[in-house]
């Protein structure tokens, strides 16, 4: 699902969207593999910290704690280079970017949580015989990498698992979100339902994961989060209005001032979150800096709007003077001291005093992003944003060269602050798993009750009935799956080699482990043939798998050297003796070994049990 130019379509709200292959050499996935590098770089410099910081308490050589100390303080330097290299690449937020040659301001996409490569092979060749239990998933120690820090976090539950997967569905969302074009009105829509999914998926963790082992998907972590996509969905809002096309009228271009007041105000939560403790301690700096600028940039440009509004409009004989008044009443919080709201209206240098006011305003928090810019020396290689906020504040300049003159010699009026307001608000898209049909990757392999992990099982095996008149020779219990409940003596089913209590899986290759007792019954009536193929499966009891780990004991005590000492007729007696009740049979090696004092022996070279497993 991560965006990338192999162009794996994804479709969704009636149209194509490019997906990923992390396969392809692109930049994406080159970042996510480097990702996974300094992970587990990182992995490894601090199981050796925790090695070295053991050794140095224990021992009590000063040679050797001087030697320890040496150690551990390149580790700790090593460390501290790979969390600033992964903060650079947590950084890289214009390789997420849309690739069009248009200027938009970068969005802020989440990295995933990784997890050391598993090998499928074995697992899956297992799941032939039986399927994996949850509580057997439980049971093996699930690691994953912190999205932020790289510090691997360790758990046996699997809701840690299922905790780090809807993470990573979350940053994905983002990911799909910063990538798309924002030009356009549909590339917006689309930004901003990932946007508002991402913050969903963030939030339905948060409310329903506790006892986070690492640092990103705890409560704090995850409350930043969900604000900065919320963030990011109002930031779409207004490049929404704008591309909409901002008339030129009073009444649209205070609602862009407003829109981008907005903008300010919730990016400024955003900051004052990462800047608190312990939030603040791990999150990327390039982040909380890029956060902060952009609070500074929509505030200059919610002043820019509303001094184009005041200066560059004029009241028409037919314009409502009282609905002017009113959105002049919304925009700010409080006016200044001087003249009524009316007479600013009415007269034209009044709007231009208060027009330029915003103007020397807007230039200030142009200019204080721009500052706050130059502080991050990853954010001054982004040439996106740099671009961004040179093109804005010159055209604030221009403006403000336009409306000034010489002859002002009244004193510049504190510009009011801009009341925020949004026409859509953020909304926050939880996941509604029961709207998602699935099927269970593991209902071929039947129910959970008796095809699990917990439960050891003979191989499948297929038996060839012949019905006579009395049937196929055995009864049938039970439901999904259906069980032998009797063989009949002498019958088909008997000499087939079936026994009570094995399960029927299939009839002619049909599968039947989901089956109901009266559709089998059903199923073998409407046989037409004399012969039928079932296949059953033999549950191993618990009884027998002692008595299976008593015989291999048995079998590696027959193996060792003590017990062939002799002659072959020694030997015969005390493998009897041993192996008498046991169900062993043994066959010997015809070829003769010679012990150390020249007699010679032969060996047990096969031990078969009565139930026709080998060892």
């Amino acid at each position: 699902m991560t965006e990338s130019g192999a162009e794996t379509e994804l479709r969704g709200s009636g149209s194509v969207r490019k997906g990923c292959d992390p396969f392809a050499q692109t930049q994406r996935s080159k970042l996510q593999h480097r990702r996974a590098r300094i992970n587990q770089q990182i992995n490894k410099e601090m199981r050796m910290r925790a090695g070295a910081e053991n050794l140095f308490r224990a021992t009590t050589n000063n040679k050797v704690k001087e030697n320890v100390a040496l150690e551990l303080s390149f580790v700790n330097s090593n460390l501290q280079l790979l969390k600033e290299e992964l903060e650079e690449l947590n950084s890289s937020v214009e390789v997420y970017q849309n690739g069009n040659e248009s200027v938009s301001v970068p969005m802020i996409p989440l990295g995933l949580k990784e997890t050391k490569e598993v090998e499928l092979s074995m697992p899956l060749k297992r799941l032939n015989l039986y399927k994996v239990s949850l509580d057997n998933c439980d049971k093996k120690q699930i690691k994953r990498y912190d999205s932020l820090t790289g510090v691997p976090s360790y758990q046996r539950a699997l809701a840690f698992e299922k905790g780090s997967i809807l993470f990573n569905i979350g940053a994905l969302y983002t990911q799909i979100g910063a990538r798309q074009d924002r030009t356009t009105e549909e590339g917006i829509n689309y930004a901003i339902d990932a946007f508002q999914k991402a913050a969903g998926a963030l939030n339905y963790l948060k409310e329903n994961f506790f006892n986070a082992p690492s640092l990103d998907m705890s409560t704090p972590s995850l409350n930043m989060l969900v604000r900065l996509m919320i963030a990011q969905v109002q930031e779409c809002v207004f490049e929404k209005v704008i591309v909409a096309g901002v008339k030129d009228e009073f009444l649209t271009q205070l609602q862009c001032a407003q829109e981008a007041a907005r903008v300010a105000d919730v990016y400024s939560l955003v900051y004052q979150t990462m800047t608190q403790p312990p939030v603040k301690n791990y999150v990327p700096f390039s982040w909380t800096t890029m956060v902060q600028v952009k609070s500074e940039y929509f505030k200059a440009i919610s002043h820019y709007y509303a001094a184009i509004a005041l200066c560059d409009h004029i009241m028409g004989p037919d314009e409502e003077e009282s609905e002017q008044v009113k959105a002049l009443q919304q925009l700010h919080v409080t006016m200044p001291e001087g003249p009524s709201l009316i007479t600013v209206l009415k007269d034209k240098e009044e709007r231009r005093k208060l027009g330029k006011a915003h103007l020397k305003k807007a230039i200030i928090k142009h200019e204080e992003a721009m500052r706050i810019h130059s502080l991050c020396r990853i954010l001054r290689k982004m040439d996106i944003l740099q671009e961004v906020l040179s093109i804005v504040h010159k055209r604030s300049l221009k403006k403000y060269s336009e409306i000034d003159r010489e002859d002002d010699f009244f004193d510049t009026i504190e510009a009011p602050e801009i009341h925020p307001k949004t026409q859509q608000k953020p909304e926050i898209k939880t996941p509604n798993f029961s709207k998602v049909k699935v099927t269970d990757i593991f209902h071929r392999l039947g129910p959970l009750s008796v095809f699990s992990a917990k439960n050891r099982w003979i191989p499948a095996r297929q038996a060839h009935l012949k019905k006579s008149e009395k049937g196929f020779g055995f009864t049938l219990r039970g439901d999904s799956p259906v069980l032998i409940a009797g063989v009949v003596p002498d019958g088909s089913a008997d000499e087939a080699g079936l026994r009570e209590g094995d399960y029927l899986v299939s009839v002619n290759e049909q599968d039947c482990k989901w089956s109901k007792h009266t559709d089998v019954v059903q199923l073998l009536k409407n046989i037409s043939t004399e012969g039928v193929s079932i296949g059953v499966i033999t549950l191993i009891t618990s009884e027998q798998q002692n008595n299976q780990a008593d015989r291999k004991s048995l079998l590696g005590t027959m193996s060792s050297t003590s017990i062939f000492s002799g002659n072959d007729k020694e030997n015969s007696k005390k493998i009897a003796d041993s192996t008498k009740g046991s169900g062993l049979l043994v066959t010997w090696n015809k070829k003769k070994n010679t012990n150390k004092d020249g007699s010679t022996h032969s060996l047990p070279v096969i031990a078969v049990t009565d139930d026709g497993s080998f060892y």
